[in-house]
């Protein structure tokens, strides 16, 4: 009897001990289970507002007129910005500390703007396109880089195709940080062609028969004015200038129209367009 107590001493401490271990393990778990359930909560209420607020947003980029490219950035940006927050307030009620994850998030954040420095300037360079419009989809460009009609303006890349149909693809800070010349943001163009006439020529006749050209072709718009005037006197031509008005779509098709009835209507009415000549003279003796 006397071996038996403290055993059964010990055994009764050991259950004692068990019985307030599984006590704590118990509430706990019931805490831990409460503040999971309430960041559940506040995640799914939190992902409900958040599709409210894209809803809204997206509406009104729409009626403000932006362009889909930047309604979609923007779209995605807010999506991230009230996401983070959402995650940021989850973590809280479960006992995770910000400081912590904001550590984490802003360590990668930064080896990853290291790493893509070229690619974060591009993208910099898509916003300022997409925010100030410098030229949108279908406008006909010319840079540096290249030349041709926009076909599609990324976050990153601007992709023109050229007149011979082939694909030039332009990073975005090139475009956003130096000039360019946007031919068709302008319902209008001012078509300016220089011909050349000899000095032998009937300068007054040739005036008339380039204004007369201009006011003839469908395209030159007759209301806008015309103007004919002598440019400049060359070494062996009298340069006129011929100025007309045509609607952007239509400018192409009209210099090339125009260029064409010149030399036709010159040819006909004897003004001469001179070139340049080599004259050899030989001298020989009999």
């Amino acid at each position: 009897m006397e071996r038996t107590v403290p055993a059964v001493e010990a055994i009764s401490v050991k259950s004692e001990y068990l019985m307030n271990a599984l006590g704590e393990l118990g509430e706990w778990l019931m805490k831990a289970g409460l503040r999971l359930l309430v960041a559940v909560l506040l995640v799914f209420i939190g992902l409900k507002l958040i599709k409210k607020v894209r809803k809204g947003m997206g509406r009104s980029m729409e009626r403000a007129g932006m362009e889909i490219t930047l309604r979609k950035f923007l779209d995605a940006l807010l999506y991230a910005v009230l996401l983070g927050l959402l995650v940021f307030v989850a973590a809280e009620e479960m006992g995770i500390q910000s400081t912590s994850l904001v550590a984490v998030v802003g360590s990668v954040t930064l080896a990853t703007s290291l790493a893509m420095q070229n690619t974060l300037a591009n993208f910099a360079g898509g916003v300022l396109i997409l925010f100030f419009k410098p030229f949108k989809v279908g406008d006909y460009i010319s840079s540096a880089n290249g030349e041709g009609t926009v076909e599609t303006i990324g976050l990153v890349y601007t992709i023109l195709y050229t007149v011979e149909n082939k694909m030039i693809v332009i990073p975005n800070n090139s475009l956003a940080n130096s000039a360019l010349v946007n031919t068709s943001s302008m319902k209008t163009k001012r078509l300016v062609l220089t011909v050349g006439i000899s000095y032998d020529s009937d300068l007054s006749h040739a005036k008339e028969v380039l204004r007369d050209i201009f006011e003839r072709h469908p395209a030159v718009r007759n209301e806008d004015g015309i103007l004919v005037v002598v440019d400049s006197l060359g070494e062996s031509s009298v340069n006129l200038s011929a100025r007309g008005w045509t609607s952007t779509e239509d400018y192409w098709q009209a210099r090339w129209d125009i260029l064409e009835e010149i030399k036709l209507r010159f040819d006909r009415e004897g003004i001469e367009i001179p070139y340049n000549q080599l004259r050899v003279h030989v001298n020989g003796k009999q």
